[in-house]
């Protein structure tokens, strides 16, 4: 997920973290795979193929350079060349501060290191090569961030106190409608909410989803604004030591949650995630769910019923008792008591997004690049379309190793080729539907709008240099 940020001191005083120019870094040959891990998994052949081969780096350099291509008037031609990126290799070393001017440097320094993981970071004020020229003691010139995208991180890791069919890094189709609810609760309020247009989501490679929101207006955001937009998705804020979880506000719910509630939380809660997860099943369970209940008499007469009724079906189990507890809980005699409220307490407690605030906040905070291959799954971090999300299927994604076996029988020579070969090389695998999805819902609509910020920008600055030379 987002790698922790790193500052220059830590960067040069870290045993495993090392600057981009420094020549330790410099790999010749790559470890052979790890022995306990699966050969038809993940190796550095693997991946070392898929990054001469499939890996799409001249969509990434557009994506990244958002516009500033050199084609239009009053593009800026140091753009990319300011953007962060950050590599992983083996035995957890970590360079930072690497950049690119144009998709050749990109292949040709991905393609020598063949890193683990690739995370990108911001864009600065000057090359973050070359960032020792402006933190020079007694130096006005700072080295700083000025534009990244509003990121967000969902791991399925902070579900784990109510799922119950997989724990830690595992998952399966019981619990990733989870990740699905959090993209669609997320995605369409950064759209209706905060008029956001441009965002891509991408699957982690194992076990939670990454959201880039990349309109010009997000990626200029201050760090107290990007705050203040994760702050507006703090809804979760439960731990083990307090039995609310949630805090839906006055007596009238905001809009946001009021439609989040309606249309995804408690459709899913009560088709998917009751079932799914058992969690009316168990003693065990149940508990904790009552526990959110402050009304000890509820409680008991819930207890008392369950206790002494024994069902075969745990999704009949679940369901029927909820359905018990919902009756209780909205019954007339106990309106006046607020009580109506547990019940869209409880569902927010178990569905809502619960974001990793820290990875959005900060400007200068990295994350995984689409595209990369997780190293302990294999997996292609590919996009997801949201309005499709519901079909998305993890355990489908392709592993490096499909990948290559689809090159083989596509009958493709597995020796270095040139540029031109790459898309027909994409287009022999399972990996072009990716990158089709990337470029047609994500990538075309926003370099049309960047070319028309551009130029707009470039028009403006024409007309008030204009208006000063008529004074």
């Amino acid at each position: 997920m987002g790698q922790p940020h790193v500052d220059a001191m830590e960067v040069d005083s870290s045993r495993n973290v090392r600057d981009s120019t420094t020549d330790y870094m410099q790999v010749d040959e790559l470890p052979a795979p790890e022995q306990n891990k699966p050969a038809d998994v993940f190796s550095p052949e693997y991946l070392r193929l898929y990054y001469s081969r499939l890996f799409p780096y001249s969509d990434m350099c557009k994506w990244l350079s958002y516009g500033n291509d050199g084609k239009h008037p009053g593009c800026d031609s140091s753009y990319l060349n300011r953007r962060e990126f950050s590599f992983t290799l083996d035995h957890d070393i970590y360079v930072r501060y690497v950049s690119f001017r144009n998709a050749s440097e990109m292949e040709s320094s991905i393609r020598d290191r063949c890193p683990y993981k690739i995370d990108i970071g911001a864009v600065y004020n000057v090359d973050p090569a070359k960032r020792t020229a402006y933190a020079s003691s007694g130096s006005e010139k700072v080295f700083a961030p000025v534009e990244r995208e509003l990121v967000f991180d969902v791991d399925m890791t902070d579900y784990d106190d109510i799922r119950f069919c997989c724990t830690g890094a595992d998952i399966c189709l019981k619990c990733w409608p989870l990740m699905t609810i959090a993209i669609k609760v997320l995605d369409t309020a950064l759209r209706e909410d905060f008029g956001f247009e441009h965002i891509l989501w991408v699957y982690s490679g194992r076990r939670g989803v990454h959201c880039w929101v990349c309109d010009v207006k997000a990626r200029r955001l201050t760090n107290e604004q990007r705050a203040a937009v994760a702050e507006y998705f703090r809804v979760y804020k439960g731990n083990e030591n307090n039995t609310k979880k949630v805090s839906l506000g006055g007596s009238a719910m905001h809009p946001s949650l009021l439609r989040a509630y309606v249309e995804v939380l408690r459709p899913f809660f009560e088709d998917q995630i009751l079932s799914n997860q058992g969690l009316l099943q168990f003693e065990e369970r149940y508990g904790k769910l009552l526990d959110m209940i402050q009304d000890d008499g509820i409680v008991a007469q819930a207890q008392d019923r369950w206790q002494s009724s024994r069902r075969s079906s745990e999704t009949d189990v679940s369901v029927a008792r909820w359905k018990q507890l919902k009756n209780l809980l909205e019954s007339g005699k106990h309106k006046g008591s607020g009580l109506r409220r547990c019940v869209e307490e409880i569902i927010f407690s178990y569905t809502y997004p619960r974001v990793d605030f820290e990875v959005s906040k900060h400007m200068n905070h990295l994350l995984k690049a689409p595209f990369c291959v997780h190293p302990k799954t294999g997996r292609i971090c590919v996009p997801i379309d949201a309005e499709e999300c519901d079909r998305f299927d993890p355990t489908a994604v392709p592993t490096v190793a499909d990948l290559i076996e689809e090159l083989n029988k596509g009958e493709a020579s597995l020796s270095n080729v040139a540029q031109n070969q790459k898309e027909r090389d994409i287009s022999k695998t399972s990996l072009m539907k990716s990158i089709e999805l990337f470029r047609t819902q994500f990538l075309n609509p926003l370099l049309k709008s960047c070319k028309a910020d551009v130029e707009n920008s470039y028009t403006e600055k024409l007309h008030n240099t204009q208006t000063k030379l008529d004074w």
